[in-house]
């Protein structure tokens, strides 16, 4: 049994953010990344899939700065194996979900997983795209919002979140992808002393010519938050600020 893991860096939107000249895009080049906390999630999932079952576990990523540590980072977790999907960032206009799709297909036939599990989200696919995209270029049964998972004999068992607390569970004939809003336990600590280990490590690269698909859906335009409205600071001892707080709901006419 074998299970593959999509992991995709996204920048860190607490830090100050700028946009492309294009206002189309977050600047990414003094920007930190960080791995997608929902791909976060699906890779604890397929790590505890392993301890359970003795399953095989790769992690998978398109190249970006950083992605050679995160990879690192998986293998630390407790991944057996990580793969690079090399890419030219100057060919490529967007990395949406709807184009990576059948990059991220070629990378999985060539694998050949039993199950894929990527995150459900992320800051550039905030509908829940990429398992979509991919069970329909691979011919995959699939299934999204999914927090628990469990393997049997040429099926996976899944249960799958609705709003108002409800939930399903659905059963898809393997080779099937899920994407993953929840693992069965936060993601664990990884040690310094076993990244540092894997520093040297080589991540191999997989061979991939598939051509990024074709956005049907663009951003047209961004715009950074307007803060003009941000919160006013009262200071002061206790009783100048209770003061202030009695004529600031006076003025409003709250009391």
């Amino acid at each position: 049994m074998k299970i593959a893991v999509i992991l995709r860096l996204e920048p860190v939107l607490t830090e100050e953010l700028e946009l492309t000249d294009d206002a189309r895009d977050v600047d990414r080049e003094w920007i930190g990344l960080d791995v997608n906390q929902f791909d976060d999630q699906a890779l604890e999932q397929a790590i505890l899939i392993k301890e359970q079952t003795g399953a095989e576990v790769v992690a998978i990523a398109i190249e970006d700065e950083g992605t050679d540590r995160m990879l690192k980072t998986a293998l630390a977790r407790g991944a057996d194996m990580a793969r690079l999907i090399p890419m030219d960032e100057d060919d490529v206009e967007s990395r949406s979900s709807r184009a990576m799709a059948p990059i991220y297909a070629q990378a999985i036939g060539e694998l050949e997983p039993d199950l894929v599990l990527v995150g459900v989200l992320s800051n550039a696919d905030i509908y829940g795209e990429l398992a979509p995209y991919l069970a329909a270029y691979l011919g995959w049964p699939q299934a999204s919002a999914i927090s628990e998972v469990t393997l049997g004999t040429g099926q996976v068992t899944l249960r799958q979140e609705y709003a108002g607390g409800r939930s399903a569970r659905l059963e898809l004939q393997l080779p099937a992808i899920a994407g993953l809003q929840t693992a069965a336990q936060p993601p664990r600590y990884v040690a310094g002393s076993k990244l540092r280990d894997l520093l040297k490590v080589q991540i191999p690269e997989l061979s991939i010519d598939a051509a990024p698909g074709a956005d049907l859906a663009q951003a047209t335009t961004l715009a950074l938050p307007d803060m003009s409205g941000a919160a006013e600071m009262i200071v002061g001892d206790a009783k100048e600020i209770a003061n202030a707080i009695h004529a600031l709901l006076q003025e409003r006419g709250v009391i």
